[in-house]
């Protein structure tokens, strides 16, 4: 069996993305210490599964729509960059996510029970919206102050508006360039 590195996410219309990237593009300089995400590989992870057994896509893809199944369409508002675990100091620049009717957090909630009661292993944090969009390299524990201060700069920035309608469950395959991703399933809301 071969096993496949997956994770639950809400994929991003292109003009949010688009405006993510020019932002990261503003602050990102040569010897930074970030490690950016490229602009085709932003979305807003929900449930990372981990290494799973290719036979068992269906089943997740099942758990997924199960959870999808009485969750109507819901608006979501993204901007103000920040950082985690604070933006003085962040290991992972992110951009705010405000979730106005609690459906992303009760949906993200939902899944972990889902996914727990399968076998994989719950999250140890409380979940926060947020989009990923740089971690600091291996080597360094923190963001340099000066990207640090070219981020914050977003902070009182929205970047845009979206209405969630569709989940993916995404295959995550490392290559040399870093990783790519593949939709193994799709649910609608």
């Amino acid at each position: 069996m071969k096993t496949i590195r997956t994770f639950v996410a809400i994929p991003l219309p292109s003009d949010i993305a688009r405006t993510a990237s020019r932002w990261m593009a503003e602050t990102k300089t040569p010897g930074d210490g970030i490690k950016w995400v490229p602009e085709e590989n932003l979305h807003l992870t929900l449930k990372f599964l981990g290494e799973v057994d290719n036979v068992e896509t269906p089943a997740v893809c099942n758990t997924v729509e199960d959870a999808c199944e009485e969750l109507d369409p819901f608006p979501l508002t993204l901007g103000g960059a920040s950082g985690i675990p604070v933006i003085d100091r962040p290991r992972v620049l992110t951009i705010d996510v405000d979730d106005p009717t609690s459906s992303l957090v009760q949906l993200v909630a939902d899944l972990e029970k889902r996914f727990a009661a399968l076998g994989y292993k719950p999250e140890s944090r409380d979940y926060r919206p947020h989009l990923t969009v740089g971690r600091t390299r291996s080597g360094t524990r923190r963001a340099n102050s000066a990207v640090v201060d070219r981020w914050r700069r977003f902070a009182d920035d929205e970047v845009g508006e979206m209405t969630v309608n569709e989940l993916h469950v995404v295959g995550s395959f490392l290559e040399k360039h870093g990783p790519s991703y593949n939709v193994l399933g799709r649910v609608q809301l």
